[in-house]
């Protein structure tokens, strides 16, 4: 299938996609598909490498595995979000930052902090559900970047999100949700769909946030949501995990 293509050559290294046609919106709706393909590439790199190194030296290559796998395209747009978003004054400024190649201050300091965090709960992710969390976790934030580029307009004329806003139908992003609904489920049951929820309201609430600042979406927000996404999932999990076990014992998903 040709959108399929499409997602998988725009947000992996995989050469895929067709030659000479660019994205379109309809791929979109495959992004949680991506999602759960890099997770499960993590997840087998995961089982391989748990058996002869310690788990920091895991977490580390699984991250750099998923920066690698994705051209670091997502962590490129959230540093320079943190510059245009928090360095800005007006909106036409944080715009003209958004759309810089310099890094700043802000943007260094996101980075590492988002690393780190990111870094830290693959490398101590939740034992009983650890496979099934990695394979889930990059799915249900593509989805929540999704559906921000449904619920949200496309703030510029020209830019590297263009091409997913031609053409969109609300329909797309429930393809979308029902990819990311039935893998929750089989993952991770009743413990999957409030992830799913967990990362559905932090992006809204993020897209929410960034549309006030700079009247809408660019690509580099995209990639902004999804890195927080990811983090959300991932520290929800560790913090859903923990209470379930503190409270009920070991968890039934």
């Amino acid at each position: 299938m040709t959108a399929l293509r499409h997602a998988f050559a725009f947000l992996t290294i995989f050469p895929v996609g067709p030659a000479n046609q660019p994205p379109t919106a309809w791929a979109s709706s495959f992004f949680p598909l991506v999602g759960l393909a890099l997770g499960g590439i993590l997840a087998c790199l995961d089982f391989i490498l748990s058996e002869a190194l310690p788990m920091p030296v895991v977490g580390a290559v699984l991250l750099a595995a998923l920066l690698i796998l994705t051209r670091a395209i997502h962590t490129e747009g959230f540093l320079d979000s943190c510059d245009g978003l928090l360095g800005g004054r007006s909106r036409s400024e944080k715009l003209r930052i958004l759309r810089g190649s310099h890094v700043g201050a802000f943007a260094v300091i996101g980075c590492v902090s988002l690393l780190m965090l990111k870094w830290a709960l693959l490398a101590g992710g939740p034992n009983g559900t650890r496979t099934e969390l990695l394979v889930l976790f990059p799915g249900l934030s593509r989805f929540g970047m999704l559906c921000t580029m449904s619920a949200f307009s496309y703030v510029r004329k020209q830019g590297l999100g263009t091409s997913f806003t031609v053409g969109r139908r609300l329909w797309q992003p429930a393809v979308g949700l029902v990819i990311a609904s039935v893998a929750s489920v089989l993952l991770l049951g009743v413990g999957g769909l409030a992830l799913l929820g967990t990362s559905l309201f932090a992006s809204m609430l993020v897209g929410w946030w960034v549309s006030r600042l700079i009247g809408g979406m660019t690509g580099d927000t995209y990639g902004a949501i999804n890195e927080l996404a990811e983090v959300v999932v991932l520290l929800s999990a560790a913090v859903f995990f923990h209470l379930a076990t503190n409270l009920f014992g070991p968890p039934l998903w």
